[in-house]
């Protein structure tokens, strides 16, 4: 009974203790190293260790409902984020491109709660840009989250970046399956090629995952998005697609992953310069009367593969740990057009960076045909130099654009990347982008760009 009593004071005591930083990794850590060293010495036995932990977790629960005055449904709440800092620099052979130098910073910070009944309830804000967003409809850039040191230090924005609720109604051994709905995480697993990364759109996904085996996995990922809302019409745009899977891992050394996919985007006639965000280009649009650009000539529905291959070495110098190398491809067709329609990203990656002592290496060739997808939500980072022609010149259908560099579809070239992490929470980046268009807005006109990023990121 003592001994029992004591068990009892101890598991309480440490749930206490480990409330009092509301969850604290490191105290959660000690509580276990306590627990082991009770075992090691004879006080406890494995069995009454177990027994202890979960006691430990019950108690930690309760108090921590208590302290932060969550309900008692809610039974965890995690708050987490990053911080980038990065020097961006843009340059031209073209006499007429004015070459850029810019400091910039990315900040987001999230939080979610994890609810009773599998449910799970999260937000994040970032930051954004609204010095560069007047010619926007409403909002700032949606996929970027950039803000430029700029205007004499004026205060600068915070805007939600997520919204979302999660059901996960099945989760064993062999089946799962979420539900999220409201400004999520996109679901997909394409390349920067497809989606740029800070792209969080609004609608729903399904996921779904079945374990073939313990070796191998097969995962189904399902989106439907809201591009735009009309007034007084009932040709909404949506973006719709789902992409199979599936990932395998065929000893210790050697792991690979296939995909198919496709998108499709309904009523594109509404996608205006003037209805939604015009930040990248590259499509063929229809040009008015006044040069203001319309809507994409031709609609999307395009077909995406790809496939990864993953071979680890034991080691590799000045790496800690495993040495993973990564071959990748991925390949794009759009079905509703004949020409432009094509796109393809290959590459490899050296090492994975993340880890304290941890690098890598990547280089990627890309070429994305101006019409092979939507411009507005390929990469924002990889672009090129146009140079403008006078309005009155354009044809009816144009690659228009404004004189410029302009990221998005209509481009190709190289992509290496460096990265180092001296500390868990610390990353260094450098990238080297290299890119022409495809096709000239001016033909003749030199549309090569480099631009250089070096980031420094913080993880929480």
């Amino acid at each position: 009974m003592k001994k029992k009593h004591l068990r009892r004071m101890l598991a309480g005591g440490m749930g206490v203790l480990a409330t009092a930083g509301l969850g604290n990794s490191l105290q959660a850590q000690s509580a276990d190293a306590l627990i082991d060293k009770l075992v090691e010495k004879g006080i406890l036995s494995v069995k009454e260790a177990n027994e202890m932990r979960e006691e430990t977790d019950k108690n930690f629960t309760t108090a921590y409902q208590v302290k932060s005055g969550m309900s008692d449904w809610v039974t965890s709440f995690r708050i987490n984020g990053d911080l980038r800092g990065r020097f961006d620099g843009q340059y031209s052979s073209n006499p007429n491109f004015v070459e850029r130098d810019r400091w910039r910073y990315r900040l987001r910070v999230g939080a979610t709660a994890v609810i009773k009944d599998n449910f799970e309830v999260g937000m994040r804000l970032g930051s954004g840009d609204v010095d560069n967003a007047a010619g926007l409809t409403a909002g700032v850039d949606p996929i970027s989250q950039n803000q430029s040191f700029q205007n004499n230090a004026s205060k600068k924005g915070i805007f939600l970046d997520l919204a979302y609720a999660k059901w996960t109604p099945i989760n064993n051994r062999d089946w799962s399956a979420s539900l999220t709905v409201g400004k999520i995480e996109n679901p997909f697993v394409f390349s920067d090629m497809v989606f740029d990364p800070d792209y969080t759109p609004e609608g729903a996904s399904q996921q779904i995952a079945y374990n073939l085996s313990a070796k191998q996995v097969l995962k189904l990922n399902l989106g439907e998005f809201v591009l735009d809302e009309l007034g007084g019409s009932t040709q909404d745009p949506y973006l719709l697609g789902g992409q199979l899977g599936l990932e395998s891992t065929w000893s210790k050394k050697v792991a690979t992953s296939v995909g198919v996919g496709f998108l499709g985007i309904t009523s594109s006639q509404q996608l205006t310069s003037t209805a939604v965000p015009y930040i990248n280009r590259g499509n063929l649009r229809y040009v008015g009367a006044n040069g203001i650009l319309g809507a994409p000539v031709h609609g999307f529905n395009s077909l995406i593969a790809s496939a990864a291959m993953t071979y680890t070495l034991d080691s590799f110098p000045l790496y800690t740990g495993a040495f993973p190398i990564r071959p990748f491809g991925e390949f794009i067709h759009n079905t509703a057009n004949s020409e432009q329609n094509n796109g393809y990203n290959v590459g490899i990656t050296f090492g994975k960076a993340g880890k304290k002592g941890t690098w890598e290496v990547t280089y990627r060739y890309k070429y994305l045909g101006g019409d092979a997808w939507w411009e507005q939500l390929a990469d924002s980072d990889f672009g090129a130099f146009y140079q403008d022609k006078l309005v009155a010149l354009l044809p009816p259908t144009a690659r228009a654009a404004a004189s410029g560099y302009w990221p998005g579809t209509n481009v190709r070239g190289h992509i290496v990347k460096a990265s180092y992490s001296p500390y868990d929470s610390l990353t260094f980046n450098v990238t080297w982008f290299a890119a022409e268009l495809i096709q000239e807005q001016n033909p003749g006109t030199d549309s090569n760009m480099n631009r250089i990023q070096v980031d420094a990121v913080w993880k929480f």
